[in-house]
């Protein structure tokens, strides 16, 4: 796990990153950048990328969240930043018009085309502010997790790495999706908003679906040889467990004594499992 900053250092760190963003006229906390299907936040690491773009996470909120919200995770964010990614944090839809902020996917599919909404919003990323549009992972939590998933199994070129936390597909699940795809799936041991085996929700009519079984899908869509992993250990009190399935078909499960939340230290975790194979697009 990274060692967390100070209250003040990680206030110092994101006040510097907001104030690079803003200084473009839109992107920070109080001021989203616009594309035509949407808005975004984003954050810019201080040091400048070395041989090319700047690297992305781009982040999805959760239910009844929203990009802004995403950027006061203040661990997260430095944590992101100081490792030299750029945080890009969209703005997901009102449900129905003016309920809460969401995603649309699986049995919520509607409105926009999600997909394309985050490849625009990469594009004009890159062209306002230097951003990779290659070098990128979509990551998300909860009702973001979810959306991952589905944008992954659709589409797995559109990012180079995947990361939900929290979430999974529902059900009735894919019974396939594309591959190959990098994932990184991140899960509370003692979350009862989104258990590990999923729950139903109301009254019948729409069931959150098991992570372990959309696991077997990701492992059939890469290809891998075991159902069995290639790898299973224990360090700073996390569970872990690994498929190699080939280039740019990892598969790594992760799991936290936690509830339903993003755990300290996710960004550096999330970072060292990109950066431990070159991105593979």
């Amino acid at each position: 796990m990274m060692r967390g900053l100070g209250k003040a250092a990680g206030a110092a760190v994101i006040a510097a990153v907001l104030g690079s963003a803003a200084s473009a006229g839109c992107g920070d906390v109080q001021t989203a950048c616009n594309v035509e299907a949407g808005a975004y936040h984003i954050v810019l690491p201080e040091r400048e990328a070395e041989g090319g773009a700047v690297p992305v996470v781009m982040f999805l909120h959760g239910y009844g969240g929203s990009g802004s919200s995403v950027l006061r995770n203040r661990d997260m964010v430095a944590g992101l930043t100081q490792r030299g990614y750029a945080v890009i944090a969209p703005e997901g839809l009102k449900r129905d018009g003016s309920g809460p902020q969401s995603w649309g996917f699986g049995p919520f599919t509607g409105g926009r085309d999600e997909g394309a909404f985050f490849a625009a919003v990469l594009a004009d990323a890159a062209e306002m502010f230097g951003t990779s549009r290659s070098q990128t992972v979509l990551a998300g939590f909860s009702a973001g997790a979810f959306m991952v998933h589905y944008l992954a199994c659709r589409d797995p070129a559109a990012f180079a790495g995947y990361a939900p936390v929290s979430g999974a597909f529902w059900r009735p699940q894919p019974e396939r999706c594309e591959g190959p795809v990098r994932l990184l799936q991140v899960h509370g041991w003692r979350d009862e908003v989104v258990p590990l085996e999923g729950r139903i929700l109301g009254g019948g009519r729409f069931e959150q679906g098991d992570a372990f079984a959309a696991l077997e899908v990701w492992r059939e869509a890469n290809a891998c040889a075991s159902h069995a992993p290639d790898k299973a250990w224990s360090a700073n009190s996390l569970m872990r467990r690994r498929w190699d399935c080939g280039p740019g078909a990892d598969i790594e499960l992760v799991l936290f004594d936690g509830g339903h939340s993003v755990p300290k230290g996710w960004a550096a975790l999330m970072a060292d499992w990109f950066e431990d194979q070159p991105a593979v697009r």
